[in-house]
Order: C-alpha cells, then sequence, then structure tokens
C-alpha cells in the first residue's frame, strides 16, 4: 500500500484489534448459541471478501478495508476451529490427537505463509493473498460447510433412533466409554 516506518507500523494496529474484539465477540456468542459451524462460515466468508479486495483493487482505502476483513476472516476462525472440534470429540487421546493435528496444521501454514508472500511482489502480494484466499475458499467449503452437512445429518440419524443399533451387545459401561459414538451423543454445529 505503500507507507513505510512508524506509520506503516500505526496502520498495522487497528486491523489486528478489530480481529482481537471480533475473536472474543464469536467466542462468547458461540459459547451460549452452540453455532460453531455457522459463526465460521460467517467468519470465513469476512475473510474471502476481505483478500478479494486486497487482490482485486488498486485503491489503497478499498486495499486497506481489506486489511481489516481479511484480519477479522482469520483470526475467530482459529479459536473457534479448535473448540468446535474439542466439543464434537470425547475422549482425552481422541480429543488431544485432533486438536495437535489442527494445531500442527496451523503451524505448518506459518512456515507456507513465509514463503509465499514475495519481496518482488510488494506491495501487492498477490502470489501470498491468492494462496490465503484459496485457504479461506477451502476452509468454507470443506472445513466449514461440509463438515456443519455431515455433523447436523450425523444428529438427524441419531434423534430419529436410526443409530440406536451401533452398540449392541454393549454394556452400559461400554457404550459410555465410546464417548462420542455413543447413539446418544449430538454434535454442536
Amino acid at each position: 500500500m505503500g507507507y513505510a516506518g512508524t506509520r506503516a507500523q500505526l496502520l498495522s494496529v487497528p486491523p489486528y484489534a478489530c480481529a482481537a474484539a471480533l475473536t472474543i465477540f464469536v467466542g462468547w456468542i458461540a459459547d451460549r448459541t452452540r453455532w460453531r459451524g455457522y459463526l465460521n462460515m460467517v467468519v470465513v466468508s469476512i475473510g474471502i471478501i476481505g483478500f478479494s479486495l486486497l487482490i482485486g483493487s488498486t485503491n489503497t482505502h478499498v486495499q486497506y478495508a481489506g486489511t481489516f476483513l481479511g484480519a477479522m476472516g482469520i483470526y475467530p476462525a482459529i479459536p473457534n476451529s479448535l473448540t468446535w472440534a474439542s466439543n464434537n470429540l470425547e475422549g482425552v487421546y481422541k480429543r488431544g490427537v485432533c486438536i495437535g493435528i489442527i494445531v500442527g496444521w496451523g503451524n505448518l501454514n506459518g512456515v507456507v505463509s513465509s514463503n509465499i508472500y514475495l519481496k518482488q511482489e510488494r506491495p501487492r502480494y498477490y502470489t501470498g493473498h491468492g494462496t490465503i484466499l484459496a485457504y479461506q475458499v477451502v476452509c468454507l467449503l470443506g472445513g466449514t460447510i461440509f463438515m456443519h452437512l455431515m455433523l447436523r445429518r450425523e444428529n438427524r440419524l441419531r434423534r430419529s433412533g436410526r443409530r440406536d443399533n451401533m452398540h449392541e451387545g454393549m454394556t452400559a459401561d461400554e457404550i459410555w466409554v465410546a464417548g462420542d459414538n455413543r447413539p446418544d451423543f449430538i454434535y454442536t454445529l
């Protein structure tokens, strides 16, 4: 966008502050409504709009607005996704491994990000912004919408009793240990 030095640093504060505030708000709403998937759909869509503005506009004001939307689309989705996974998994080891995979994937993306924001593309960073935009689209379609639809389907099957036969012949203790595989376990959407 053409800014440098102290001014560039100061201009980076408001997008992060807005993203932090939205992260807290999303967490607060998600804890009360248990709509983690819906909220991910909203915030990731905001991020897609933001990165589209960064790629598609040459106007610095529009690009700056894109940085707000981009940050607001990424930062709330991370803790919300971790909590969504945690809500839908029972069992210490299963939950721990899943959370570890999610955090590891996030850390791997840090390595990717340090290599896709190419100095010669400054200040537009088409490769970097395009890659993040692609990640956001994949997150929206696969990691959020698809997951939401599959969990909703499974909840419907469990509520209708069509999963009650999953644990025939098992004792009550064995069924309880099954965790999120119990037919009475309802997933957070």
